[in-house]
């Protein structure tokens, strides 16, 4: 485990000699909030290293030596975004095996699944919900650890080669740049969409101010206990609890019976802070804001759907790879608008203009 900025400097004299880098990360998501990077997994050669963040220790260093080298992932979307903001770490170049993966035509694309149809090895999932901000990892935590990295050279190297030999190498080329570029920008949550979970669209607007006013207390209690929200008080119970007081119902009986004296009178607080709003002040239900398509644009649309059906039944592709049907809701109304928002491969599957 390099835990210390000796070890870290040995470590990157390696690094900056290595020919290719994999790497990995696990956050502590299920166990505490916010989330933290608790481990990053980086393998080279024939070395799999554990790197500790939470250790006192600069990663400065190491993170430019990362952003100079093309990294192969798996999955990387949520370790992209984790790393950006929690490090402002964003790489250069990546190689994502699951992305290529899916390039192929691969239904399974996880990497338990692609490391033993390609390579043979079945690796073990045993430690996926581990708390990895615990020290010392035990044996099994750091073994599982460095699997997650360890195979995934050879993996990208029998990928690239089929996708070259399909002439999609570009197309991986093209979706890892804009994987980058999609994670290394901050995206703010909505202050009038986060709060509404599962189930809340079916409140009236005073309920869903009573709903708010719990989130609120949630995110707060949750910080404090350094606790996942969820594990607070579920979704279903802040929409129950809601439903409940805002029909003037019973909400006491509906708490848990192992919340203490305090919190439990706190979130009566903000239940009675929800209730006391006045109509011009409550939320309300959120309205599809979905345009009604015209009828030249449900022409244009179903084209562009059958074309796209067409290529990625030819390409044995799953047909959102190309475009979803809101990329092509939108195309339909203004082709010179959108079209810029897809990729050159994808484009180019839509307009026909490929062999």
């Amino acid at each position: 485990m390099i835990d210390s900025d000796g070890k870290l400097a040995e470590f990157l004299k390696a690094l900056q000699a290595a020919d290719w880098v994999a790497i990995d990360t696990e956050a502590d998501s299920l166990h505490a909030y916010p989330e933290k990077l608790c481990l990053l997994q980086i393998s080279m050669g024939e070395a799999d290293r554990l790197v500790d963040p939470l250790a006192p220790i600069h990663l400065q260093a190491l993170w430019q030596a990362l952003k100079e080298r093309q990294l192969i992932l798996h999955g990387g979307d949520y370790d992209l975004r984790l790393l950006r903001k929690k490090h402002g770490f964003v790489p250069s170049r990546i190689f994502d095996t699951m992305v290529a993966s899916r390039l192929l035509g691969e239904k399974e694309f996880g990497l338990f699944n692609l490391v033993k149809k390609h390579l043979g090895v079945e690796l073990e999932k045993g430690s996926q919900k581990a708390d990895w901000a615990r020290r010392p990892l035990t044996p099994r935590m750091e073994a599982y650890a460095r699997n997650d990295t360890h195979f995934l050279k050879p993996l990208s190297d029998i990928l690239r080669g089929q996708l070259r030999e399909k002439g999609r190498l570009d197309w991986l080329e093209q979706s890892c740049a804009r994987l980058i570029a999609d994670c290394a920008l901050p995206t703010p949550p909505e202050p009038d969409l986060v709060w509404r979970v599962k189930g809340s669209h079916k409140l009236p607007n005073q309920s869903l101010a009573v709903l708010r006013e719990m989130w609120r207390w949630r995110e707060q209690e949750a910080i404090g206990a350094n606790r996942p929200p969820y594990f607070v008080l579920s979704h279903e119970a802040l929409v129950d609890i809601a439903a409940a007081a805002g029909n003037n119902g019973e909400v006491e009986t509906l708490l848990p019976r192992r919340f203490s004296a305090r919190r439990k009178d706190s979130l009566l607080e903000a239940i009675q802070k929800g209730l006391a709003l006045g109509p011009d002040e409550q939320p309300r239900p959120l309205r599809p804001s979905s345009q009604r398509q015209t009828e030249p644009e449900r022409r244009r649309f179903l084209e562009l759907e059958r074309r796209r059906n067409e290529r990625a039944a030819k390409l044995d592709l799953d047909p959102t790879l190309i475009a979803s049907r809101a990329t092509l809701a939108a195309l339909a109304r203004d082709w010179n608008v959108h079209q810029v928002e897809l990729m050159d491969w994808q484009r180019e599957q839509l307009t026909g203009d490929n062999n």
